[in-house]
């Protein structure tokens, strides 16, 4: 993994990018890309079914297909990130820590005295 610097957004989190065309057709990047938003998608719509299935087999059937396209969607982002094909904005120590404390404070509101197992 490297950093590279972007003089707009901070640093950047990425491997350096695979070349690919620049055509009017679609690309590897562009073909990975189309099936990694798809998977994306699937996933979210799978996680709704599960959330809504009535029968303990359909649950089950929707439950392995749910991780078989969420395992997919993994190995297509791992592909991209390392192709240089996606990239991150670093964060600062201090905005982590901030966004820890902020977030730390909800677990008074959860149920149960606030512990989470």
């Amino acid at each position: 993994m490297q950093m590279n610097q972007n003089h707009q957004a901070g640093r950047k989190i990425q491997n350096p990018a695979a070349q690919v065309p620049k055509t009017p057709q679609m690309n590897d990047r562009d073909f990975t890309n189309d099936m990694l938003s798809t998977e994306k998608y699937m996933t979210r719509s799978y996680a709704v079914a599960l959330h809504e299935a009535s029968h303990q087999h359909l649950y089950d059937d929707l439950l392995t297909i749910f991780n078989e396209t969420q395992h997919a969607q993994r190995r297509l982002f791992e592909l991209m990130f390392q192709k240089g094909w996606y990239s991150f904005d670093a964060e600062t120590e201090q905005k982590i820590q901030q966004s820890y404390q902020q977030h730390a404070g909800y677990t008074n509101q959860f149920p149960y005295s606030g512990n989470v197992q």
